[in-house]
């Protein structure tokens, strides 16, 4: 975090969201505030508390987008959730609190996934000898005594002669061989009976529906690993072995207690949650009555984005500093229609701009995961090759454009739609145009789009 300015961060965002400056200015001044708070003396470091961000515009400008590139430029936990799926206390339905659960649960997997990549090689090594150990054990086993020798003392069974020196270097150079030929990846189609740990789930979910989806009871957890671990024999490849037992010596290399505190910290020191939908939440009813209420919500989520302490199965997180980036179209409700203490929790608030044609131009060709770019690499895994000329684009556009003035504005979701009725028929043939090269221009877009474009009701449905 602290090799990123806020002027690198906008840089960092331009290579995957058009425009929106004012809003790519905010996030980036949010998370440097963080690294700021960081270096600050710990007696004040605690008062320093995250501003939070309203966006607000319509669907498909890149408010979720926005949110998710700053998570990972900052490689912070993140989660995004929707206001709508939440309900008060006492109605059935998710309880607010479940938003940093979720984070926790994405934090505790970042974590393990780092520690797990810290410990790979070791891993990978305990793994190939595991694999050395199944056709040549260090030692030979002693003979199972027979039942003879168990009823009359070890009479009828002469003793197992001792291994000497020469036969056991022998063994070790036979180990190192068989050891150098699984690493080079010789022996990969060879198959070894392996035993591997049963994945079973051994949690048991409890009132679901209730609001209480993440009360479960661990019985692993519980009994402190006491019962064995089922296990079963399977039949694999040497390559998918290495695979197996690599995963399960590296989750034993780790500590996952270790895993738990840091995950916690994390969530509470670098923590995002991108709260959409806030605009269905707002509002307030005038008639009382037994049904759920978006003031009610709107109360349930104050708690959460003010800061307090939600008890998870990791322990308490508390949510005092985590950053909270909250979005809507606001088309209807206004943000001043939000309860006032929920509205004083979000004092950055920037507006997002509708796109126009010139942007939906921008957006097919120039982000380094371009809509373009993605569809003329689908096709070549079939040998077809296709080409959009610039005029092809513009046309393209252009319809994005006058679709999303005359129907709903969904931004630029409209050019999905608009790409895969172009490229339709192009999609269904390719396995028999191995080879060939075509060219998507005006002519070959105007084709397929102008009559649905002209007929507002069809593009309604269409496009």
């Amino acid at each position: 975090m602290k090799d990123l300015t806020p002027r690198e961060v906008v840089t960092a965002l331009d290579h995957y969201i058009i425009g929106q400056d004012d809003a790519k200015r905010a996030v980036a001044v949010a998370l440097r505030n963080r690294y700021r708070r960081e270096r600050l003396p710990a007696d004040i470091r605690d008062e320093v508390i995250p501003k939070n961000i309203l966006m607000i515009g319509p669907t498909g400008v890149g408010k979720t987008e926005i949110a998710r590139r700053l998570a990972r430029l900052a490689d912070a936990p993140f989660t995004k959730v929707e206001a709508t799926k939440y309900t008060e206390v006492g109605y059935v339905g998710r309880d607010v609190e479940s938003m940093v659960r979720d984070l926790v649960e994405i934090s505790i997997r970042m974590v393990q996934s780092e520690k797990i990549k810290e410990v790979e090689a070791k891993a990978r090594e305990q793994a190939i000898e595991r694999i050395v150990n199944l056709f040549r054990p260090r030692q030979r086993s002693a003979p199972a005594p027979s039942p003879f020798s168990v009823l009359f003392g070890g009479a009828g069974q002469p003793p197992a002669p001792a291994e000497n020196d020469e036969s056991l270097t022998a063994r070790e150079q036979e180990r190192e061989l068989l050891r150098e030929s699984i690493k080079s990846g010789e022996l990969d189609d060879k198959y070894v009976e392996i035993e591997v740990e049963e994945s079973q789930p051994s949690v048991i979910e409890l009132f679901s529906n209730a609001g209480m989806e993440e009360v479960g009871v661990n019985f692993q957890d519980m009994l402190g690993g006491i019962l064995p671990k089922k296990k079963r024999k399977r039949n694999v490849k040497i390559a998918e072995a290495k695979v197996l037992f690599e995963k399960e010596e590296a989750h034993n290399l780790i500590d996952m207690d270790e895993v738990k505190r840091e995950a916690v910290v994390r969530v509470e020191r670098h923590g995002i949650i991108f709260i959409d939908e806030m605009d269905k939440i707002a509002g307030r009813e005038k008639g009382y009555g037994p049904d759920v209420s978006r003031e009610g919500v709107q109360r349930d989520i104050l708690p959460i984005v003010e800061g307090s302490t939600v008890v998870t199965k990791y322990g308490p997180v508390k949510t005092d500093h985590v950053l909270f980036i909250a979005a809507g179209a606001f088309h209807v409700a206004k943000p001043s229609d939000l309860i006032p203490e929920l509205q004083g929790r979000f004092p950055i608030r920037v507006e997002l701009k509708s796109l126009s044609r010139d942007d939906f131009l921008r957006i097919l060709t120039e982000p380094d995961n371009a809509l373009v770019t993605q569809y003329t690499k689908l096709l070549e895994t079939e040998g077809l090759t296709i080409a959009f000329t610039a005029d092809g684009l513009e046309e393209i556009a252009t319809m994005a454009e006058t679709v999303n003035d005359q129907t709903e504005n969904i931004g630029a979701r409209r050019l999905h739609t608009m790409l895969e009725k172009v490229l339709e028929e192009l999609s269904f043939d390719a396995p028999e145009m191995e080879g060939e090269h075509v060219t998507i221009d005006r002519a070959f877009v105007r084709k397929r789009l102008e009559d649905i474009v002209k007929n507002e009701d069809l593009s309604r449905f269409v496009l």
